[in-house]
């Protein structure tokens, strides 16, 4: 197939684009798996749709395409879903029409993360264009619809899924927006680990007049905030920055004037590194809130209602695949990459448990934010990237 035909079809802008005016918010498909089929299946991809579905969750539709049977199997991660708009009258053009102004392409997706999910469909069809289908390994594409979601239906759940058919992984690239300033200026080789806990604190409602009827659990709650907050919980480790807590609702639900409450809520989110599992970090947190009740005394309690981890913390050490993109990025880009483990998480912390993975994209500055945007340029040079990353992971 030359190459001109194989451009012609899944040329980055045009497939960007596509995608973009797919108004796949999570849950929805929105036709932008679809179409990714329909675009993949030409190239030679065998395309298999992994769709889940579980109780109290929404139903969520997955892709994964490969192409190949044997040899090293080659993996691009990512997620057609993106998160709402918000305020549509606050976007300066339609956040699903997908624009072309000023050397940018608008539009909700276009830098988290489908700019990149074409990015890797126009590497594979130039690759292929050269190579054939019979290059003497496997590629994959491995795309889900529930990453900006609960992550329940599915990433983990498809990895599961190829591992119990004895379908092994060997290198993944994720391609969330991890360059911060300029294309190409940082990976991301890990990332923290995150863990959402509510806090139940109780006393005894009563009168406001008469104090000493009551135990007011929002005075204990505050006191157990600042124990938590107070002092660092550590000063970082060798690869990642500090562990971070951070409050994010206080909940009463009281509406009286001359009531103190018998029950308050909270909820904390906390962002740890590789010095903590989600067991060890929560055993931590409990020692000192239960320090910090002692000290005030009184009959009030205060407990872990629910406790929710997203992903433990990961690294992927300097070796061969970082040393590859980070050689595709300098050579094609002309810049030399941070390594980094810094910012939220992505579904690079499910894939880590099967293979060496990193993740590297568009620029991130925009990415769910009104009037959502990616160069152009970056777009093609980040395809680029890619089709050199495949070419050298594949050199005959």
């Amino acid at each position: 197939m030359p190459d001109t035909l194989s451009t012609a079809v899944t040329d980055v802008v045009e497939l960007t684009r596509t995608l973009v005016r797919c108004e796949s918010v999570t849950p929805k498909e929105a036709g932008a798996l679809q179409h990714l089929e329909r675009t993949l299946k030409p190239l030679g991809f065998s395309c298999e749709r992994m769709d889940f579905a579980q109780a109290g969750t929404d139903d969520v539709a997955n892709l994964y395409a490969r192409i190949g049977t044997s040899g090293r199997h080659f993996c691009f991660a990512g997620h057609s879903d993106v998160v709402p708009v918000g305020d549509l009258s606050s976007w300066t053009i339609g956040p699903f029409s997908a624009e072309l102004s000023g050397g940018y392409l608008f539009g909700r997706g276009a830098a988290d993360m489908k700019g990149a999910i074409a990015a890797f469909t126009e590497a594979c069809a130039r690759f292929l264009a050269k190579r054939g289908r019979d290059f003497g390994g496997s590629i994959s594409l491995l795309i889900t619809g529930d990453e900006e979601g609960p992550a329940v239906n599915g990433t983990v759940k498809m990895l599961k899924k190829l591992a119990e058919r004895g379908e092994t992984i060997d290198a993944c690239v994720v391609g969330e927006p991890t360059s911060s300033k300029r294309f190409g200026d940082m990976m991301k080789i890990g990332r923290r680990g995150s863990m959402t806990v509510d806090l139940v604190a109780r006393g005894i409602q009563g009168h406001v007049g008469y104090p000493e009827r009551l135990d007011n659990p929002i005075h204990r709650l505050s006191a157990l905030i600042e124990a938590l907050v107070r002092e660092p919980i550590d000063q970082g480790s060798t690869h990642f920055q500090p562990t971070s807590l951070q409050f994010t609702t206080v909940d009463v639900g009281n509406k009286a004037t001359n009531i103190a409450p018998g029950t308050v809520t909270a909820r904390f989110n906390t962002r740890f590194n590789d010095l903590w599992t989600a067991k060890t970090l929560l055993a931590h947190l409990k020692e000192r809130m239960e320090r910090a009740s002692a000290a005030l005394g009184g009959n009030g309690t205060i407990e872990f209602a629910k406790v929710e981890v997203s992903g433990e913390s990961f690294y992927t050490a300097p070796g061969p695949l970082v040393e590859l993109v980070a050689g595709a990025i300098r050579d094609v880009a002309g810049v030399e990459c941070e390594l980094s483990t810094t910012g939220g998480t992505s579904d690079a912390r499910f894939i880590s448990r099967y293979c060496p993975v990193l993740e590297f994209g568009l620029v991130g500055e925009t990415m769910h934010k009104v009037d959502e945007k990616s160069a152009i340029e970056d777009l093609k040079t980040l395809s680029r990237v890619y089709e050199t990353v495949l070419d050298r992971y594949f050199a005959a």
